[in-house]
């Protein structure tokens, strides 16, 4: 089958590697420039945006910002229509559309002006976070206040654009579900993970590590179920969540989600027999999906650093994966995937290099 991914960052790389291995043909297309790409490459072959659609069997993105021309040209190639994603790339319209469906989330009022937000925030009970509707991640377009913080900043800020004031919840801890509903309509889950944030930006993941109360898998699964079948989603996708409490008081709370193959996902990539990416390509495809079988693993994110160490390169428990990016402060640039056989040693690892992958 011919796959045509929206995306040449790493996300499409990834997605085209599960594709070859699976048998199938696979560009990408940058879609900044409309310039069709082999996987591994950013050189482009003499083939238009037309005809790079004309060519595919399927076609799938890698971010969910698609262009309206994307979708023009592409839409009798997606299994998943793009005015049902549409929601999830506008906070307040994610936030109403879990609403709908029942999903909670952390309390959250809209705003469209300055002036709306100001008197959101003058009858506001307790801490806030406010996030921009649109853009923003890894913790850009958000904005922290409590009360008898000023309000006057945020307008000049927050306020120069819609989005939403939701309440900061005192969670114990966040995690995150990722699976896949194949293009038959079955459901395919990965056990919830936890994963540790600095200044908004993913740090590590500890993937079937950490004791997560069951009945919380099965609401995230359900959950997902709902959601997907509501879109009627096929591929990969991410659900974020906070939880609050702990042991059998515990519950769920939405935070965000995401249409596509996910940074909390990585992990699977040595730690599964079928990683995201495989999963998402198997669902397009409509290739069989075996039972998931999953071993403890730690996810390294690298941030804005130039290298990763060579220790890591040589240590035999640890896949570094770089993606080809210059490298800044704030900016994913690779991840490395680290076999371990409890937390403790999860922790050493943490511990020895957190400091080094991050800038």
């Amino acid at each position: 089958m011919n796959v045509l991914i929206l995306g040449n960052g790493q996300l499409g790389q990834m997605l085209g590697q599960a594709s070859i291995q699976l048998g199938h043909e696979c560009l990408l297309v940058n879609t900044r420039t409309n310039q069709v790409m082999p996987v591994g490459a950013h050189t482009a072959v003499s083939l238009s945006l037309e005809q790079a659609v004309a060519w595919a069997d399927v076609v799938s993105w890698e971010h969910e910002q698609i262009s309206d021309q994307h979708v023009a040209l592409a839409q009798h190639k997606l299994l998943t229509d793009p005015a049902q994603i549409k929601p999830l790339t506008h906070r307040q319209h994610e936030k109403a559309l879990c609403d709908e469906l029942t999903l909670a989330t952390s309390p959250w009022q809209a705003f469209q002006t300055a002036s709306e937000l100001e008197a959101i925030l003058q009858q506001w009970q307790g801490k806030a976070v406010i996030k921009a509707a649109e853009g923003g991640y890894d913790g850009k377009g958000q904005w922290r206040w409590q009360p008898n913080d000023p309000i006057a900043p945020l307008l000049e800020t927050a306020g120069q654009q819609p989005g939403i004031v939701e309440a900061m919840i005192p969670f114990s801890r966040e995690v995150s579900i990722v699976g896949a509903r194949h293009r038959d309509g079955s459901i395919h889950c990965y056990p919830l993970v936890e994963n540790v944030h600095t200044q908004g930006i993913l740090s590590y993941t500890l993937a079937n590590l950490t004791a997560i109360p069951a009945h919380l898998q099965a609401t995230a699964e359900a959950w997902f179920a709902k959601l997907t079948a509501h879109l009627g989603y096929v591929g990969t996708l991410a659900i974020e969540f906070f939880v609050v409490g702990e042991g059998d008081s515990a519950t769920l709370l939405v935070n965000e989600v995401a249409p596509r193959v996910h940074n909390s996902g990585h992990w699977s990539m040595i730690g599964s027999n079928c990683s995201q990416f495989s999963l998402h390509m198997r669902s397009l495809t409509g290739a069989l999906i075996p039972p998931l079988q999953n071993n403890p693993v730690l996810m390294l994110n690298v941030i804005g650093v130039v290298e990763i160490p060579a220790t890591l390169w040589r240590d035999p428990s640890a896949q570094p994966f770089w993606y080809g990016k210059e490298a800044r402060p704030g900016r994913k640039v690779g991840h490395v995937n680290v076999q371990v056989q409890d937390i403790e040693q999860a922790k050493g690892y943490i511990n020895t290099y957190t400091k080094a992958l991050h800038i």
